[in-house]
């Protein structure tokens, strides 16, 4: 595959932009009918050219399960444009507010108005789902859209410049280069909105350029999300859809459970029995084409860092290969890994993992499980399986995530009516559905006023009619 983004420097990104805002300034909203037109043409730009943007991302990765990119990409994106175009109408009729007695016969109505430009920075680890998801909702809205691909991901990043440029007109939506002056440039251009998904480090950088233009973000982050298994829970079945979660994407995935807290009596048996259902999925062969690599040498060698700390440590590792192994590291495939008597000082406990490892830890009282969430930045993700429901109910109130499942992992996020985003250190804002037409909307408030209306009546000269006004107007306030 020997496709290359086109060069896109400072001056070209500059011009685009400001091309885009007269655009945005000049034209007016775009009625339903070009907003349905430009969603079929996205929803035609993915469909026609599947097959290309699997093995592109493929091909990035070194090797990318083609399924985990039909199920999390592919289909995703599809169900999210019908579903958009579906409501579309609905979400963009005015929408009519409750009036306080004291100005009827008035009305109030909300108009939701596109933003104007808005620009997207997207990740590497799914790169076609989590660049134009986001996207789709900015197009519902009115906007018009700059992504900027991440240069992780350089063969998918030039193919998806190559068709929406085939699709659409550069004042509507626009693919930038991924050359390395790119990416703060990018971020320091005045948008109407941001989105940014990635790594908290980087977002804070990414929310500071854009402070800096007064400029509202979305910040889709991650951080290490929590599993906690009850001792109600069916541990092997808790123990195979974490598994699975775990292993999607080879673990890189902002959602994916990062570590798991087990009454410490079943910590060896959870551990043993999460091992053996992942290599019931995926096997002890690199060459599986179910199971992905990691995306670079610098992250495979990191992987190996935080696995070599946890062992010298004292933690116990439970794998089907060592990472050195040539046959792994050969096709940067990391071995599917359970460690166990890991402590909360450990590197691994220290940032996101990013990848298949598993970390176990034990508790001995169920309060003990919700202070150690409490104790650290709010997760972007956190689970929980157990059949208690009075032991469910106290860690839903108790603890503050982005979101939450419920005797399964990751599937929250493809619930199409519902928010996806963090909180606090895991992000901010949310999209999805009509929440990213709300997101990337303007709700303006308008009030109409009635001819019937005696608001003259507060009008100076003041008399002895203000104090009747001021009477009736206290018993309604």
């Amino acid at each position: 595959m020997d496709q290359s983004v086109h060069s896109f420097g400072r001056r070209a990104l500059d011009d685009s932009f400001h091309r885009m805002v007269e655009a945005s300034r000049q034209q007016p909203p775009p009625p339903l009918a070009t907003r349905l037109d430009r969603l079929a043409r996205l929803r035609a730009l993915i469909s026609d050219n599947e097959q290309r943007f699997a093995a592109a991302i493929s091909a990035d990765f070194g090797h990318r399960c083609a399924i985990e990119t039909l199920i999390a990409e592919t289909l995703f994106l599809l169900g999210e444009l019908k579903h958009t175009s579906k409501h579309l109408k609905n979400w963009m009729a005015p929408k009519s507010v409750p009036t306080q007695l004291q100005f009827w016969p008035a009305s109030n109505r909300l108009l939701p108005q596109p933003l104007g430009v808005v620009g997207i920075i997207a990740p590497w680890n799914y790169p076609l789902q989590l660049t134009l998801a986001p996207a789709i909702g900015a197009i519902a809205a009115g906007n018009l859209v700059m992504i900027k691909p991440s240069e992780l991901s350089p063969r998918f990043a030039a193919l998806l410049q190559e068709t929406v440029a085939a699709k659409f007109e550069p004042t509507e939506l626009l693919v930038t280069g991924i050359e390395d002056d790119i990416a703060p440039a990018f971020a320091a251009l005045p948008f109407d909105h941001l989105v940014f998904t990635g790594s908290t480090r980087v977002g804070r950088i990414v929310a500071e350029a854009a402070g800096r233009n007064l400029t509202p973000v979305t910040l889709e982050l991650g951080g290490k999300s929590p599993t906690i298994i009850d001792r109600s829970a069916d541990l092997d079945l808790a123990a195979q859809r974490i598994a699975y979660a775990k292993l999607m994407n080879a673990g890189q995935t902002c959602i994916a459970p990062d570590y798991a807290l087990v009454p410490r009596d079943k910590v060896q048996d959870f551990a043993a029995t999460v091992q053996r259902h992942m290599l019931a999925m995926f096997g002890d062969n690199p060459s599986n084409p179910d199971y992905t690599a990691i995306i670079a040498d610098k992250h495979y060698v990191r992987l190996e860092g935080l696995l070599a700390d946890a062992k010298a440590q004292g933690a116990s590792v439970l794998q089907s290969a060592t990472p050195d192994n040539a046959a792994w590291r050969s096709v940067r495939k990391f071995p599917p890994t359970v460690l166990t008597g890991v402590t909360p000082d450990m590197k691994i406990m220290q940032e996101e993992i990013f990848g298949p490892l598993l970390p176990v830890l034990g508790y001995d009282d169920p309060s003990e499980p919700i202070a150690f969430i409490n104790g650290r930045d709010r997760p972007l993700a956190l689970y929980w399986f157990g059949s208690d429901d009075a032991a469910r109910d106290e860690v839903l109130a108790r603890t503050v995530s982005g979101g939450v499942t419920i005797n399964d992992c990751l599937v929250h996020f493809a619930q199409i009516n519902q928010p996806m985003g963090g909180v606090g250190a895991s992000g901010i804002g949310a999209y999805h559905g009509q929440w990213g037409f709300d997101t990337f909307s303007h709700l303006k408030p308008v009030f109409y006023r009635s001819p019937y209306n005696r608001l003259a009546d507060l009008y100076p000269p003041y008399g002895s009619k203000i104090a009747r006004l001021a009477k009736l107007l206290r018993l309604l306030s």
